[in-house]
């Protein structure tokens, strides 16, 4: 959800829920909101609580694309969230990324700029980082992370995993003992 001004081919409800501030801070007083931040200019951003609720109750996996701030915030309420920074291969293909956009001023580049630079400075506290150099690896990488993560022991109680890993472990649970014969995996 943001209050800025959707860009050219931006869609309600597709890449963000744009409202107005008054909206977004009646949904910060109603504690609607997983996190919000006010970044870029006083344009407040953040992440509706029921819609990422919905996905996860159903064992649907989500990834919330989100600054530092917000992530933080996650993260203190949160503790079975997964953070990945996603790295630029250089400050410089940033900087150029963030030209090629076509979408901001020159002094709106020069603050995302800035921004990425402290960013960069709170990478510790996270769980991975990812160089995006290249797209098609960057998200092989991100599918392995999250393949990974969802065959954690000490995630199987947490999430619903509708798996292999899942069955056995919920079997032996069941009987306290492991008989191959007692196991069948579709």
């Amino acid at each position: 959800m943001t209050t800025r001004e959707p860009r050219d081919g931006e869609t309600n409800g597709v890449e963000y829920f744009f409202v107005s501030k008054e909206e977004f801070q009646k949904q910060i007083d109603e504690g609607n909101l997983l996190e919000y931040v006010i970044i870029h200019s006083n344009h407040y951003y953040g992440t509706p609580k029921a819609l990422i609720s919905e996905y996860l109750n159903v064992g649907i996996d989500v990834i919330l694309e989100i600054d530092i701030n917000g992530a933080l915030q996650i993260k203190e309420n949160n503790k079975e969230a997964l953070f990945i920074f996603i790295l630029p291969p250089s400050m410089e293909e940033l900087k150029n990324r963030l030209i090629k956009r076509g979408t901001e001023t020159k002094e709106k580049i020069i603050e995302r700029f800035k921004r990425g630079y402290q960013e960069i400075n709170e990478i510790t506290k996270y769980n991975y980082v990812v160089v995006n150099d290249e797209l098609d690896k960057a998200v092989d990488k991100v599918k392995a992370i999250i393949v990974a993560e969802r065959c954690r022991v000490d995630r199987i109680e947490e999430v619903f995993l509708n798996n292999s890993e899942e069955v056995i472990h919920e079997k032996l649970i069941s009987n306290k003992t492991f008989n191959n014969t007692d196991i069948t995996i579709d």
